[in-house]
């Protein structure tokens, strides 16, 4: 479909579109609330993850369902497990902060809800799936906390709170160009092993067979002693995802599920995931042979257990018979979940219920800057030189990725160029796949420059082209054709160019002059997301530099001096300059911070926020979380001031 505007419908609704007042066409409004005392601004930020997630106990038929913690004790909670007596609950809470990742315990009372809950762990990181040995001793858990931010298996005594790094020694560091995460680890019947999921010495992989942007994710199980000794790959499958291993009731085998690398991509995509296959397998832990498939057909199968000595439960994820299944054949319960976890006893099972209604705008976010402020803010924010905000609304608002422009303060608050108006599939539009995306604004604050068209996946086969409109929402007009995919469109410092990137029979950057209208090549390779520095001396892109890899780069106007700033190997790009100078970008460079199979909803899991010099230095990390960060704006305390 072309993503011309619908001129018919334009002009029915007026061409001042913009000059209709905001609270007749949305059902929200966004403010920026005043950074706290001492804070130099507000960084806003979008995040996709779930806004909300609440744990449950039932019995392991379904029956018998209810909270398991009360209103006062619950907050986001996620990914329960029990001790090895079943009389306590461990799980991961992100109460300090949205974002903010940490584990808690608490006592099982009589009537089979978790009280007295206390912190275990805690900190500016992701600290994840802790389990308790048999001997109540240590708590193993997962964690970004080392310095190098990879997600490792870590150790803490339960009577001194002493913490060890078990798998992030040097005897054990994987290939530091490759991905190097530790997932989910479980201890042994008799505490002297612990299993995990890794992908260390794999390959970074782009989905679609290494074409797209988003990796996959390859892994094995591995074991290891608590002492760090015996550490050895028990079961691996190339081009296979192994994961969620879990101990059987003897000692003697480890189940998982195994799903393709490429699998992975589409078990946390909402159209693909009641597509997607996986079967629950198991192996012999004293060879890693032995091998036992448990289950066949489709259906995408986690999170295995052993119930009893003989049967295993895991989950169905997505599609029609989402729920817990048992490869007893005994009745499934069909029932939207994620992370179960079923009782020593095998009587009784908990897990998470999610909710993904999106974050309300300037909602309060875990700060991992202790001098900034994070609020959460909906996609492709920009600040004119003016003081005025653009957005483009595609999970808040009108939700159909439309322009919306206002005051910081939430005053004056305008939608510029209304999707409803365009010719554009609506359901495309209710999906975030085609749209309005990436405003940028002309120096003077008059125009605002976009993409109109098909995004993401969509971009293979559908037209976008460069619009622009006047701040008041009068004026909207095509600049360029619907011949290719053009998009993510930049002014240049004097107003009077606008660099953009196209995707097609022809890739790269072009730079098109307002007044003659003529445009002309800056690049030829696959490039994206072009950003003008406020000085107008360089040009800020993303670059596709390998078959799975993409880095940041500059350029000068003229195309010289191109400059390659980031060399991690895995995904470096959506990268803005800031306004003090520095390069704000987004990264996959340290790794998943869970097992991909296991998100949900999201197109890039691993995603950090990240920042450095305009030469590439000094690198830093902004965000921690196991989600999806991206897309910073700062706002210091002179711009809220206003």
């Amino acid at each position: 479909m072309s993503p011309q505007l619908n001129r018919r419908a334009f002009l029915a609704v007026g061409a001042a579109v913009g000059a209709v007042a905001a609270t007749a066409l949305l059902p929200t409004s966004f403010a920026v609330a005043a950074a706290g005392a001492g804070k130099k601004g507000v960084m806003l930020m979008n995040r996709i993850a779930p806004s909300s997630s609440t744990l449950y106990i039932a019995d392991t038929d379904g029956s018998n369902e209810r909270k398991l913690l009360d209103s006062k004790s619950a907050a986001f909670d996620r990914h329960p497990g029990f001790s090895p007596d079943g009389k306590n609950v461990f799980f991961t809470s992100e109460r300090t902060g949205d974002g903010n990742s940490n584990v808690y315990w608490g006592s099982l009372n009589g009537s089979g809800q978790v009280v007295g809950v206390q912190p275990l762990v805690t900190g500016p990181s992701v600290n994840d799936c802790a389990v308790l040995s048999p001997d109540k001793r240590t708590l193993a858990f997962s964690s970004t906390r080392s310095a190098d931010h990879l997600s490792r298996i870590w150790l803490m005594d339960m009577k001194t709170g002493t913490l060890t790094n078990l798998t992030g020694t040097p005897a054990l560091a994987g290939d530091p160009s490759s991905p190097d995460g530790h997932f989910r680890p479980v201890w042994s019947p008799d505490g002297q092993w612990i299993a995990f999921s890794s992908d260390r010495n794999t390959t970074w992989r782009g989905h679609d067979d290494g074409r797209g942007w988003e990796h996959t994710q390859e892994l094995s199980i591995y074991v290891i002693r608590p002492d760090g000794t015996g550490f050895r790959q028990l079961a691996t499958k190339p081009g296979y995802c192994l994961g969620s291993p879990k101990w059987s009731p003897d000692g003697q085998r480890i189940v998982y599920y195994e799903i393709t690398t490429e699998g992975t991509w589409g078990a946390h995509r909402p159209e693909d995931i009641g597509i997607v296959e996986s079967q629950i397998v198991s192996v012999d832990v004293a060879t890693g042979t032995n091998r036992v498939v448990h289950t066949s057909g489709p259906n995408l199968k986690v999170s295995p257990q052993y119930v009893t000595n003989t049967e295993i439960g895991y989950l169905i994820k997505g599609g029609p018979d989402e729920g817990l299944a048992y490869t007893s054949g005994r009745s499934a319960v069909k029932r939207p979940l994620r992370s179960p976890a079923w009782s020593p006893d095998g009587k009784s099972v908990i897990y998470e219920k999610q909710d993904f209604t999106s974050r309300a705008l300037d909602e309060t976010l875990y700060s991992w800057d202790a001098d900034w402020d994070y609020r959460f803010c909906d996609v492709f924010p920009v600040l004119s030189r003016q003081g005025r905000l653009a957005i483009t609304e595609k999970q808040t608002g009108l939700a159909n990725s439309s322009i919306v422009t206002l005051k910081p303060d939430g005053s004056d608050l305008k939608v510029v160029f209304n999707t409803a108006d365009s010719d554009l599939d609506p359901t495309l539009l209710a999906e975030g796949l085609a749209g309005a995306f990436r405003p940028t604004w002309s120096p003077d604050g008059g125009w605002i420059a976009f993409g109109l068209g098909g995004w993401f996946q969509e971009r293979a086969a559908m037209a976008a082209a460069i619009w622009r409109v006047r701040s008041d929402g009068t004026g909207a007009e095509a600049l360029t054709d619907n011949s290719t995919n053009a998009g993510f469109p930049s002014y240049s410092a004097d107003g009077s160019k606008i660099v953009y990137r196209v995707w097609g029979k022809e890739n790269g950057l072009r730079v098109l002059d307002l007044a003659s209208r003529t445009t002309s090549v800056l690049t030829t390779e696959s490039d994206n997301l072009p950003d003008w520095s406020a000085d107008g001396k360089l040009i800020l892109f993303t670059r596709k530099t390998g078959p799975t890899n993409f880095d940041v780069c500059t350029i000068q106007p003229d195309g010289s001096n191109l400059r390659v700033l980031t060399t991690s190997g895995a995904n470096d790009g959506h990268a803005v300059w800031n306004y003090d100078g520095r390069i704000l970008y987004n990264s996959g460079m340290y790794g998943f911070r869970e097992e991909a199979a296991l998100y949900d909803d999201t197109f890039q899991p691993y995603g950090q926020i990240m920042a450095m010099n305009a030469d590439g230095s000094g690198k830093q990390l902004l965000t921690d979380s196991q989600w999806e960060d991206s897309m910073p704006l700062y706002l210091p305390q002179s711009v809220l001031s206003q």
